[in-house]
């Protein structure tokens, strides 16, 4: 993308002296070079001041320790997404704690049961802090890894930003909120608009690509690579599948490991496709072979020790109506205790509802016994597609009585779209199930769940 393309485009405490940069993860004002270098740096927030935050890199079953450290001007969170987390460190204020204040503190510390693919982003004006730049990549390794050459993550995001390349300040514009949310105009990887690397012909590589977009869905390919999708949401698939084109919502996840196929001296790329075409969005600058190309597919990665759906026809179901948003038919729901019509939510900033409530309720959808199975029936009646996420638990896609989808923890529904997932809740705690286009969820997207 061009230069122009911009133009068109729980408690906390105070904060310890004490604490160990090894140890910390600070939230704070910064800026980062995403735009071409004829613009300034853009001024941004970032964990530990970059874009993105640290790659942490923990191993599977080992306990990761952080203090968060908040100096930015308004209250923020860490929410560790994807990871079967203790309920407590989940990171969603008010209904896991308390949303930590400038110049507050909190102390996040958990076990990482899952190997796979995760990321770190705030809870707490999500639709504002994810737009300026607060995310990370969460990578656990399995006890032993794939054979590749190179592991790498792909974070992509994608801007708003204004002729001279800062971030548009329109946060909250009631037309993102109520249409697809807030869609950039500038799309960078690690950060960076014209990301590349090196790599040499027949490297295999496995590539972690992380959507960390407010609402945009990236529909991407590959160019002079070869591959496998060999996990989705941070959840090996039984069987890799050939790479074709992968469509990734906001917050979905999918690891593939590719073969560089291109010639030496030429370029092997990530192709996003837009409406207005296609463009390399990472690039690789292929250099001479120096062995030869492996032949075989890659074998799935190990399973997680996660206890798959029980017998669906004695789960017990729930169904959750998603209404709402421009163009559609929802003329009123529930705000306050109150039926409200529809001009008088736009004018609280609500613009769609779950089950005809526009906020969150005092009672959860579902109350669940701890290992239960559970269905939840969702039945997308707006114009608009979702990107369902379910915290604290991995799902699988009902596709009927005895077929299933693959583990996810976040689902793509288009409109008009009625489907069903199902998962065992054995995750204690007050659970947040909500769409990841994070305007929606602000708007009215947002549901809970009660396990135990």
């Amino acid at each position: 993308m061009g230069a122009a393309g911009i133009a068109s485009a729980v408690t906390a405490r105070p904060v310890s002296a004490a604490a160990s940069p090894a140890t910390s993860l600070e939230a704070r004002p910064g800026t980062a070079r995403l735009a071409p270098a004829e613009y300034k740096p853009t001024p941004i927030w970032g964990y530990d001041g970059g874009v993105p935050g640290p790659t942490i890199r923990v191993r599977q079953g080992e306990r990761l320790d952080r203090v968060f450290l908040n100096n930015l001007p308004q209250p923020s969170t860490i929410h560790w997404h994807g990871i079967r987390i203790d309920n407590a460190m989940d990171g969603v204020p008010e209904l896991t704690q308390s949303a930590v204040p400038p110049g507050g503190s909190f102390d996040y510390g958990f076990t990482l049961p899952d190997a796979g693919t995760y990321w770190y982003h705030p809870h707490n004006r999500t639709w504002e802090q994810l737009a300026r730049g607060l995310y990370g990549a969460l990578i656990v390794e399995e006890a032993e890894g794939p054979d590749v050459d190179r592991d790498e993550v792909l974070l992509i995001d994608d801007w708003r930003l204004t002729e001279t390349a800062e971030i548009a300040e329109d946060f909250g514009a009631m037309h993102d909120w109520s249409h697809g949310g807030r869609i950039g105009n500038w799309i960078t990887v690690n950060g960076n608009g014209y990301w590349s690397s090196e790599a040499r012909q027949n490297d295999r590589l496995r590539l972690r690509l992380i959507n960390a977009s407010n609402a945009r869905i990236f529909s991407l390919s590959l160019k002079g690579l070869s591959g496998w999708v060999v996990a989705l949401d941070g959840q090996p698939l039984a069987v890799p599948e050939t790479a074709g084109q992968l469509v990734v919502a906001p917050a979905q996840r999918v690891d593939l490991i590719v073969d560089v196929t291109a010639d030496a001296g030429t370029e092997a790329s990530l192709v996003s496709h837009e409406r207005g075409g296609s463009y390399a969005a990472a690039v690789y600058r292929v250099g001479q072979a120096t062995a030869d190309r492996r032949t075989e597919a890659p074998g799935p990665l190990p399973a997680n020790p996660l206890t798959m759906p029980g017998p669906l026809t004695t789960a017990r179901s729930v169904d959750l109506v998603m209404d709402g948003g421009a163009m559609g038919g929802m003329r009123s729901a529930v705000l306050n205790g109150q039926d409200t019509d529809i001009r008088t939510l736009v004018r609280q900033g609500k613009a769609w509802a779950f089950n005809g409530q526009a906020e969150m309720t005092d009672t959860p959808l579902l109350s669940a016994r701890t290992g239960e199975t559970i269905r939840i029936r969702m039945d997308n009646r707006t114009r608009w597609p979702h990107a369902m996420h379910l915290h604290g638990h991995h799902f699988r896609q009902v596709l009927d009585e005895e077929r299933m989808g693959p583990l996810r923890d976040t689902l793509l529904m288009q409109s008009g779209e009625t489907t069903e997932i199902a998962f065992v809740a054995d995750n204690p705690g007050n659970w947040l199930l909500h769409c990841h286009m994070v305007e929606h969820s602000a708007a009215g997207m947002m549901t809970w769940l009660r396990v135990g």
